[in-house]
């Protein structure tokens, strides 16, 4: 009796989803050679039903979508973002503080020098170097207040995925689905924000004078407050310069593109306490900075 309850069970839902995949290939048939079962089928509603199939017999238990602004990620070593959805474009909104490219591989860490970074009372300064390396402001631990507010501190090369000197084969910082954005990414963030902001490939310091404000946190982290009006949430973390030393917590926002200047700099994008702008700028390659990721 229990194999014929089994058996009838099975025989129904094979039944219903066989019938709904075909009913669904009829429709898009149909679609295709203009042949329309009524007035109610368009081509847009058949790809929503497609969509919605799909999922309903997704594999994983259960199926996950993923909603830029409601869903977060998270990276190689666990450590959970939130999203934000600016335009047409997903960014993280935290900067990260991941150890690790997203294959595994091992993201040095550049602990030299003192507090302030320099060499008194804290052994010779290693900072400067040609493969990717991050920092943590003041050399605090991993579980210290400057990770907490403000991630890690990379040089270009770890934004660029630079793990041997002389390698053209970059490795990704960032989680998978998701990149450190270019220079162009950067310009169509800014120019959502700001439509007169100036395009890339423009020489010039400050691209927008005012979206700067309105990337900024409303955080009193910052020395002047921002409005937040995209949800950005740009905090002041800083940098470490190319001789080794920290700088200008609380008062600069510093973020790398993946795109170089030229062999000795790459560019950014900053946001400075005393201005409301926000400035496209090259800086060593060594400098260390913060990372957004946009999603691909």
């Amino acid at each position: 009796m229990k194999k014929f309850v089994f058996r009838t069970i099975f025989l129904c839902v094979w039944l219903s989803v066989s019938l709904h995949g075909q009913d669904i290939d009829n429709l898009m048939l149909e679609e295709k050679s203009g042949n329309k079962r009524n007035n109610l089928y368009n081509l847009e509603e058949l790809k929503v039903r497609w969509k919605k199939a799909s999922l309903e017999n997704c594999p994983l238990v259960p199926c996950i979508t993923f909603a830029c602004g409601t869903s977060t990620i998270a990276d190689i070593d666990g450590n959970i973002y939130n999203t934000v959805l600016i335009g047409t474009q997903c960014w993280t909104k935290e900067n990260l503080k991941v150890s690790k490219y997203n294959d595994g591989a091992i993201i040095s860490l550049d602990a030299s020098g003192s507090s302030t970074g320099n060499s008194t009372s804290g052994g010779p300064v290693t900072w400067s170097r040609a493969t990717g390396a991050y920092t943590i402001y003041e050399n605090q631990s991993s579980t210290g207040t400057n990770v907490s507010n403000y991630g890690f501190l990379y040089n270009w090369y770890a934004a660029k995925g630079i793990s041997t000197v002389g390698s053209t084969n970059y490795k990704n910082i960032c989680p998978t689905g998701w990149h450190v954005p270019s220079d162009i990414e950067w310009t169509t963030l800014i120019k959502h924000i700001d439509p007169t902001a100036a395009a890339s490939g423009t020489v010039y310091l400050t691209q927008s004078a005012n979206a700067g404000d309105k990337m900024k946190s409303t955080s009193t982290l910052w020395t002047s407050i921002g409005t937040d009006d995209y949800g950005f949430a740009a905090l002041p973390g800083g940098y470490r310069v190319n001789s080794g030393i920290f700088g200008n917590k609380g008062l600069y926002a510093f973020f790398w593109s993946a795109d170089e200047n030229d062999i000795n700099e790459a560019r950014n994008r900053s946001l400075y306490f005393f201005s409301s702008g926000v400035h496209r700028t090259n800086y060593n390659k060594s400098y260390g900075g913060s990372i957004r990721c946009i999603r691909d």
